[in-house]
């Protein structure tokens, strides 16, 4: 019996390959992009370089308060302001399509504002969108990931409704010296997540802690940002640059606690995606009706005047609807939603009326808030088309925190049955997904995890003053699909 178990193995192995290779949803579409991700201040360094300036997270790190793990910085992070050129080479080596990656405003607008332009900011920026475009790497570009001056912050950041035309006016010179080498924008990465942590309860820069009030003005006015940025590119450049703009935001599917409970996930995918999606991609645009309400009862029961939740003008709704080409979807994990609430008072997670949990056995990440649930990508994906009348997507972001060194399975194997849901998605039931960007091409600075959370399909050295990469098993994993442009088994070799 002993001797018989290693036949079956691989049988079932060979049979699993063979299943995998001819099935015909298995395959990317023709045109399809498939991408790898970062942001500005997770992977260049070079904070103080030149006449860069002092951005939120600048100032953030450097307090040495303890918010960040090991009191770590993105002073120097991956130090891709220098080694860009590799980085490059390593998406070419790969096979990637595409690379997203942000511009920072304090390295493009040293004093905040569109008075003064540096030149070398915008040099360098034009030399990695020169090296993309040499390898035929289309570059999809970020105007804001989280790194505004500090000194547009002491002015009140988000919080202040100048932000709007502060914002419009970067995004104009990003459009003006850098568009015509782009054909794929993103204005602003997650809102939400920068509204509920950065102005809410304050665990991200630039940490202000303004719980229930500060986290919907902030939205409020980076929605305002994101339609004059949109609105700018059609009217002034979209005749000669013609890229496409969208607005990113993560997404998740909420799943029942009890069967018979039919308004906990529609609360929870309206507060979770609906906040910022619903404004630009529904027909009748505005906050979702339920969003609204909810916000308006709580506030009223707390004692408010009026909802904490600002309200749109009719000219501001119709203004922000429609203001996108594509949606894109930052997405990590699903959630287990139910009746109730265990959240501060006031608060964003309060004002959902919902308490949310993880089933015990989705599988756990480095990343207590990230479990693995690959059938929540695909539920997702077909929720929101379901929502918004089938929008184009691109996935920005999409990837798992295993730290398990250059071996690195669980990643694969996540990568794998994602990519299986997404194909699915598009495929089998008509999604339309035009392109996938994986989180993270590096290993980089994580926030407040600092360097301890690896999300990339190479490995950065950062006790080495050259940050010297090496790939990840999942890097070659990625290299076969992107050769083949199908899944790929996990290992079939």
């Amino acid at each position: 019996m002993p001797s018989s178990l290693p036949v079956m193995f691989i049988f079932i192995f060979t049979t699993a390959c063979m299943r995998l290779a001819t099935s015909e949803y298995y395959s990317f579409p023709p045109n399809f992009i498939l991408g790898a991700s970062t942001s500005s201040y997770q992977i260049e360094g070079a904070w103080n370089i030149s006449d860069k300036a002092e951005s939120i997270w600048d100032r953030f790190v450097h307090d040495n308060s303890g918010r960040i793990a090991n009191n770590e910085t993105g002073d120097i992070a991956c130090d891709s302001y220098h080694k860009y050129k590799e980085d490059v080479a390593i998406l070419k080596e790969l096979g990637f399509d595409s690379y997203r990656f942000s511009v920072s405003w304090s390295r493009i607008l040293p004093e905040g504002f569109a008075h003064y332009v540096s030149q070398d900011g915008l040099n360098y920026y034009n030399k990695l969108l020169d090296e993309l475009l040499a390898n035929n790497i289309k570059p999809l570009v970020t105007i804001y990931h989280w790194d505004h001056p500090q000194l547009i912050e002491d002015l009140g950041g988000w919080r202040n409704d100048r932000m709007v035309e502060w914002f419009a006016d970067y995004a104009r010179i990003v459009f003006r010296e850098l568009g015509p080498k782009i054909k794929y924008f993103v204005t602003i990465n997650e809102p939400s997540i920068l509204a509920t942590s950065g102005y809410g309860n304050g665990t991200k820069a630039p940490g202000i802690q303004d719980s229930g009030r500060g986290e919907y003005l902030a939205t409020h006015n980076m929605l305002k940002a994101h339609a004059r940025a949109y609105h700018i590119y059609q009217n002034e450049f979209k005749s000669t640059q013609n890229a496409v703009i969208g607005i990113v935001d993560v997404c998740q599917h909420s799943y029942t606690k009890d069967a018979n409970d039919n308004t906990s996930s529609e609360v929870g995918f309206e507060f979770n995606c609906g906040w910022t999606f619903h404004p630009i991609f529904s027909k009748e645009g505005d906050y979702p009706k339920i969003f609204k309400e909810q916000i308006a009862e709580k506030s009223k029961l707390q004692g408010y005047p009026r909802s904490r939740l600002p309200n749109f003008s009719q000219e501001w709704i119709t203004y922000i609807r429609g203001s996108a080409d594509f949606l894109g979807l930052n997405h990590y994990t699903a959630h287990v939603v139910q009746p109730g609430s265990n959240a501060q008072v006031p608060s964003y997670e309060d004002d959902q009326n919902l308490v949310v949990s993880f089933r015990p056995e989705w599988k756990a990440t480095s990343v207590s808030i990230f479990k693995i649930v690959p059938i929540g990508f695909g539920d997702t994906l077909r929720e929101l088309a379901e929502a918004y009348n089938n929008p184009v997507i691109y996935v920005t972001e999409n990837g798992v925190a295993p730290n398990e060194g250059l071996k690195d399975p669980t990643r694969i194997q996540f990568f794998h049955d994602y990519v299986r849901e997404l194909l699915l998605a598009i495929n089998r039931d008509g999604v339309n997904v035009k392109g996938y960007h994986i989180w993270s091409l590096l290993d980089s600075f994580e926030w407040t995890h600092g360097y301890g959370v690896k999300f990339g399909i190479i490995e950065v050295d950062f006790n080495d003053p050259m940050r010297k990469r090496t790939k990840k098993d999942s890097a070659s994993w990625w290299k076969r699909v992107l050769s083949s442009r199908r899944l790929q088994p996990v290992d079939c070799d």
